[in-house]
């Protein structure tokens, strides 16, 4: 049976457009998989959303049939008033043909920050060049009261393009005060946490369904790589993506559970709900 997200369809898209946080503080909402949307009281951003059932279609009747384990609590063109998006890297899952060009087309002020590597890639997808931004390791962006810094992702090595341009990225996020890390997949790998910098971050979005070469695709993080990564990094909370969308490539939320109990205190796990509204304040 299909998980179904807690708010669908217009009550889902009523919060969004509804909640309006106070300074200092934002309202965020996993859209399964890494996708969130997170809304400041100046702005709203959407990170690697996957809304439509692109991969389902795709790998029909393959040995990577990708069958959607939780229903999509809306589709790109429902989802309006956004000012900017993200894409970590290629993989459909986060940069989703079925999802992207439906946002672009329902919030025609929207920007979308990318690996520089992927730009012909999007503009082959229908999406504006002028609405692009390009951005490699250690490239920033400034909108809309986000700021946007790019940093590698291994998925499973820190691979680059033939100008030496990452493929995967991750993003730190800092608007109202607040700080964000999402990894985008990658695994734990040796210059993360130096690349992450000494400032303290409020939250950590992590992968947690771990790599196994017989499921054929890239790894990830597993359960105990997110914790390990938070125990160093110490954020406020850490909370885990990338599990119940695939069936076959993904891992119990008792997993993360589990080996969150090793998280130093301070360190606050908080498991999300697809289409559920999380606060978050200074």
């Amino acid at each position: 049976m299909m998980i179904e997200p807690i708010q669908a369809g217009p009550v889902f898209l009523n919060d969004v457009d509804s909640t309006q946080p106070e300074p200092g503080s934002l309202a965020v909402w996993w859209l399964g998989q890494s996708g969130y949307v997170v809304k400041s009281p100046i702005g709203t951003l959407v990170i690697d959303p996957y809304l439509s059932e692109h991969l389902t279609t795709k790998y029909q009747g393959t040995a990577k049939p990708h069958v959607r384990m939780t229903r999509s609590p809306c589709r790109g063109p429902d989802l309006r008033h956004l000012d900017l998006l993200l894409a970590s890297h290629k993989h459909s899952d986060h940069f989703d043909p079925g999802t992207m060009p439906g946002l672009f087309e329902a919030s025609p002020e929207a920007t979308l920050v990318l690996p520089a590597a992927l730009i012909e890639h999007a503009v082959g997808l229908g999406l504006p060049a002028d609405r692009l931004v390009g951005l490699d390791a250690g490239g920033e962006f400034h909108h809309r009261g986000f700021r946007i810094q790019a940093i590698p992702s291994a998925h499973e090595e820190l691979d680059t393009d033939d100008m030496g341009r990452h493929l995967y990225l991750g993003y730190i996020i800092e608007v109202e005060g607040l700080r964000l890390y999402h990894s985008g997949d990658t695994l734990f790998y040796d210059d993360l946490v130096a690349h992450l910098g000494d400032r303290p971050f409020d939250v950590l979005f992590l992968p947690i369904n771990g790599r196994d070469p017989a499921r054929g695709v890239a790894g990830n993080m597993s359960a105990a790589d997110a914790v390990a990564l938070a125990t160093v990094v110490r954020p406020r909370y850490l909370v885990p993506h990338h599990y119940e969308m695939f069936a076959f490539n993904t891992v119990p939320i008792g997993d993360f559970e589990s080996e969150a109990l090793r998280l130093p205190a301070g360190v606050n796990p908080r498991v999300l709900r697809c289409g559920e509204r999380w606060e978050i304040k200074r």
